[in-house]
């Protein structure tokens, strides 16, 4: 997920300047209800905001009162349009809110929180609802939800003598030497070794191990399960296994089919890539669980729908998301965009009760964590990028990395 790297201090500073008074909309006066004739301004992202208008038109047609107006933003310019709307009091009514931008806006005193009376935890797979709960109020619904697993080329692992998917940390790093040992590939796997976001790559290893980002309020990166996921990620390198350094924009696609590179780490969206990229790797490839320690363990991401505190429709705003995060909704969802459901009965409808190949990410989900949604994200996940990055290119060791995780991050925790 895209991010713009903004300093909590200035956001704030920007907010003090102006008085917030949203912009929700045309119709409808302040504290309209929601079968009142009015407008919801909604803005999403990427591929979400283009897909989301025929949704709205659907909508429409059964709710004649309710004009939905969305409007599409990049992923790369959201964070700044938010910010800079927050200030000058033109936010819309709701939005889709990035997970690592929930605790951010939900610190600026922006957001309406959650009824949930409306809207049920149970419904929703845990990681996903636990992401939008910041200091015991949740701000957000989950709208759809991507986890990480493992893709394999089983026909490589084959010529290796591995007949199982690896379930073991074990298991994957044997794979991963059998691969080039035995199968002649360049590399055993692909693990992203420095840059923006290397901590995704990453956490699934500090999950699995047992291990949190934060606990109770306070980091938690110098522990005995952040220091044995740090050694065994950064064993990959040193063995060789894996990159060093890749070029921004890297498409691991393209040498998992040309077989250079037979294992990585990713989300539900390559399933699509690779069979349209290689559909002759057909029946040659796998997802799998996250191979584990102590358990496998992914993290949850994804998007949530957020309802601004100064909105005059809250209300319509409510019975919308309603609708987008019905089960029926978010199976119809999935057929337009390939996201996957955050409401869990979604997943026991057509087309995903019968997609094999899909189940993985659900099971995956069932156990994923959430990242902890911190007001000041982006600065902690660059603290985290920086130690990975030492450990991956041998500037420290893990025991050392670990602990510079820790004292980095103490402030931007709370």
């Amino acid at each position: 997920m895209h991010r713009t790297t903004k300093v909590a201090a200035e956001v704030n500073a920007l907010l003090a300047l102006f008085t917030i008074t949203a912009c929700g909309g045309d119709s409808g006066g302040a504290g309209a209800k929601a079968d009142a004739k009015q407008t919801l301004t909604v803005w999403a992202m990427g591929t979400e905001g283009q897909k989301l208008a025929d949704v709205a038109k659907a909508y429409e047609k059964q709710h004649p009162n309710i004009t939905v107006k969305v409007t599409p933003i990049g992923w790369d310019t959201v964070h700044q349009k938010l910010v800079a709307a927050a200030a000058a009091g033109t936010l819309p009514d709701m939005a889709q809110m990035g997970s690592t931008f929930m605790g951010e806006f939900a610190g600026m005193g922006v957001l309406e929180p959650v009824d949930e009376t409306t809207f049920r935890k149970d419904d929703f797979f845990p990681a996903a609802w636990n992401g939008n709960v910041v200091d015991g109020k949740t701000y957000g619904v989950p709208w759809y939800v991507d986890t990480r697993v493992l893709y394999y080329r089983t026909d490589l692992a084959q010529q290796a003598g591995v007949s199982e998917a690896p379930s073991t940390w074990s298991d994957l790093q044997s794979l991963a030497s059998g691969y080039q040992r035995t199968a002649k590939t360049k590399w055993g796997i692909s693990l992203q070794p420095s840059g923006l976001d290397t901590w995704q790559s990453w956490l699934p290893f500090l999950y699995s191990a047992g291990g949190d980002l934060v606990k109770n309020g306070k980091p938690t990166l110098d522990t005995p399960e952040s220091v044995r996921s740090l050694t065994e990620y950064r064993t990959y390198f040193d063995k060789g296994l894996a990159k060093k350094s890749v070029a921004p924009g890297y498409d691991v696609v393209k040498d998992f089919g040309n077989g250079s590179v037979p294992m990585f780490f990713s989300g539900p969206w390559q399933i699509t890539n690779i069979n349209t990229q290689f559909p002759a790797l057909k029946g040659k490839w796998k997802a799998v669980a996250v191979p584990g320690d102590k358990t496998s363990a992914s993290f949850a991401g994804g998007s949530s729908l957020v309802t601004f505190n100064k909105s005059p429709h809250k209300a319509a705003a409510t019975e919308f998301q309603k609708y987008l995060t019905s089960a029926r909704q978010q199976a119809d969802w999935f057929t337009r965009t390939s996201d996957l459901p955050a409401n869990k009965a979604a997943w026991q409808q057509a087309p995903l009760a019968s997609d094999a190949g899909l189940k993985v990410f659900g099971n995956q989900m069932a156990t994923a964590k959430a990242v902890p949604p911190l007001a000041k994200w982006a600065e902690f996940g660059a603290q985290l990028d920086s130690a990975i990055e030492s450990v991956t290119q041998g500037k420290a060791g893990p025991a050392e990395a670990a602990k510079k995780m820790q004292s980095a991050t103490e402030g931007l925790v709370g």
